[in-house]
């Protein structure tokens, strides 16, 4: 596949340092990195960083960081946006320093979200450990994991054409469910390599330039002790434990310190583009992944055993 091989990293913008650490090492089990002029950096394998944190108002996303192949591969990839009519400037020694790359671009897709394209993303001087996690997070091929995106009234065609002619991702599937009477859901998932979406969009009702970002993990047990500590922690879900029809996850929501969410889940579908079918879904979910308000009134609204009041 020509054009981008791996979702190398994302930058995020928080408001809240500490929180944020607590968030990702002791909730989800990241490694803390190390520290930078504005914040620090967080690992989920043997990579320097997979997600690099920030100080500011923000709360969202700032960057993703594509990682392609090689030199010359990159070469060509910019040449080919370039030729598009899309904007491509060349990042500085000290940004390719702070990515930890060899080498980096920067563009925007028409959402105007910050894409950097780079290569030779470094290894820690480190093995990876968590102290949280009995397996590990699913990364390698695959990269940092997966992000949904709301494209903001932007036409589908438009990002499209950034995502798939231009970047070379190729769609995996299609979910469109009507969730109430006049409010339909309709979200196009695109991957770069085997795993099933590395991008995903759709005009979903978010302020923000994220909807969320999903970690896999290789232990179906670490989700279950991750929802436990969310829970214990008093960290607000999006979605109980469910599973997605399209690429199977396992996987529950959690809100991050700065609104947006993370996805946890395992046993993601493997692609294989030689036999995968495109196919259009008509369900988000396959069971479960319901707003924690909803199973907290079905909860309340259920009777007590033996008749007693709750």
């Amino acid at each position: 596949m020509s054009g981008v091989k791996e979702l190398g990293y994302v930058v995020y913008e928080v408001s809240d340092l500490a929180d944020w650490e607590h968030f990702a090492v002791e909730l989800l089990g990241m490694r803390f990195g190390e520290k930078t002029d504005g914040g620090f950096t967080l690992r989920t394998d043997e990579k320097a960083h997979r997600w690099i944190v920030t100080g500011g108002p923000a709360d969202d996303l700032v960057a993703t960081g594509y990682e392609v192949s090689d030199a010359a591969a990159l070469d060509a990839l910019v040449d080919k946006v370039r030729a598009a009519g899309v904007e491509v400037t060349q990042g500085d020694d000290a940004l390719a320093a702070a990515r930890k790359v060899e080498r980096v671009f920067v563009t925007a897709d028409p959402m105007g979200n910050r894409v950097e394209l780079v290569t030779g993303l470094a290894d820690a001087a480190t093995p990876f450990e968590s102290a949280k996690l009995l397996g590990g997070f699913v990364t390698g091929a695959g990269g940092a994991g997966h992000q949904v995106l709301p494209a903001h009234g932007v036409s589908r065609e438009e990002y499209l054409h950034f995502y798939i002619d231009l970047l070379g991702f190729k769609v995996s599937d299609v979910i469109v469910e009507e969730l109430a009477p006049g409010v339909v859901a309709d979200l196009i998932f695109l991957h770069c390599n085997g795993r099933h979406h590395t991008v995903a969009f759709g005009d979903l009702p978010s302020p923000k330039k994220t909807h969320h970002f999903m970690v896999e993990v290789t232990d179906i047990r670490d989700v279950g002790l991750a929802y436990d500590r969310c829970m214990d922690a008093r960290q607000p879900f999006e979605m109980t434990l469910g599973m997605h029809p399209n690429d199977h996850m396992f996987s529950f929501y959690v809100h991050t310190p700065s609104g947006f969410s993370v996805e946890y889940g395992w046993g993601g579908l493997i692609i294989d583009d030689a036999t995968w079918e495109v196919k259009t879904l008509d369900k988000l979910h396959s069971w479960g992944h319901r707003p924690p308000g909803v199973v907290a009134g079905l909860l309340a609204a259920a009777p007590a055993p033996n008749g007693e009041d709750h």
